[in-house]
């Protein structure tokens, strides 16, 4: 690290001075905020009660406390790789929240930040009326799995079948699937969409696929360049994997199945390419313009 960190470490001394110091670094550094926090000071409170070991959601009673050599050296490390590499606090600490459900993370997969969590942790009321009736789920596009983790546990009578095209994407499902002992309830399978799930049917099937537009990926921060390209993009409208998603599905849907797809910021895009589809658009924290449910008559 430069001078600039030695100099720190001299004269930094307690909690208090490393948040100061972190959230000064993350706004002269104009970093992007995306990945989980939405701010300087939510980041830096966030990478230095990891990086301690301190419980996140306490950090008044540990302001005043002095950090060792080894501490100093590791809150620094952390704040030196955040600032000049531009790397999300997610793959620095090796987890994502969504909720109370903390997943592991990595340069294989995308950063966890789905609307559609909010919806599991609702059980997708009130388009859901009987949660223990839905039996068989699909997610595809499942990275790391948290949905489909999120959708197992929501809907605790259910099967769920996590699909992804990379390999080294299901490779960090596996272990978050592992981790929440959920292996007898969640399968894996590598799979272009419903390339390789024959005539399977399910009463609910979700997706977060790439989305984003050919315009948009060119002009990203710099900090998402350090995920996955084949889990952001999706051709130049960013709807190929949507109009796949869309074309299939009704075979893949029992009888009163539904669809439930993420596809960011292209709802006017999306519905003057399908003028025909009466596309429910679901509320969630950022509005009603990011997710849309159909039901299987609407696709036949």
């Amino acid at each position: 690290m430069s001078n600039y960190y030695s100099e720190a470490a001299h004269d930094l001394k307690t909690v208090r001075d490393y948040l100061r110091f972190a959230v000064s670094r993350f706004n002269q550094a104009k970093l992007f905020f995306g990945h989980g926090s939405s701010d300087a000071y939510d980041e830096a409170a966030y990478l230095i009660l990891h990086t301690l070991h301190l419980p996140l959601d306490r950090l008044e009673p540990f302001l005043d406390a002095h950090l060792t050599d080894g501490e100093r050296n590791e809150v620094l490390n952390i704040i030196h790789r955040r600032v000049e590499h531009r790397i999300p606090a997610a793959y620095l600490t090796h987890q994502a929240l969504l909720g109370e459900f903390s997943f592991y993370v990595d340069e294989r997969v995308i950063v966890p930040r789905s609307f559609i969590a909010e919806l599991l942790l609702e059980q997708l009321r009130p388009w859901i009326a009987e949660p223990e009736a839905i039996a068989n789920i699909l997610d595809l596009c499942t990275g790391s799995g948290c949905l489909a983790i999120l959708a197992a546990h929501a809907f605790p009578e259910a099967s769920v079948d996590a699909v992804d095209l990379s390999p080294a994407a299901l490779a960090v499902a596996e272990r978050n699937i592992t981790d929440y002992q959920l292996q007898d309830r969640i399968s894996l399978i590598e799979s272009d969409l419903f390339a390789k799930l024959d005539n399977k049917q399910y009463d609910l099937i979700i997706s977060n696929p790439p989305y984003v537009d050919a315009e948009s990926v060119a002009a990203l921060p710099q900090e998402y360049l350090h995920e996955p390209k084949l889990a952001l993009g999706s051709g130049n409208d960013g709807l190929d994997a949507t109009r796949v998603i869309l074309e299939h599905a009704a075979q893949h849907l029992t009888e009163n199945g539904i669809l439930v797809v993420e596809i960011g910021h292209n709802r006017d895009v999306l519905e003057a390419a399908y003028p025909g589809l009466p596309f429910t658009w679901l509320d969630v924290s950022a509005g009603d313009q990011f997710v849309f449910m159909l039901h299987r008559n609407d696709l036949i």
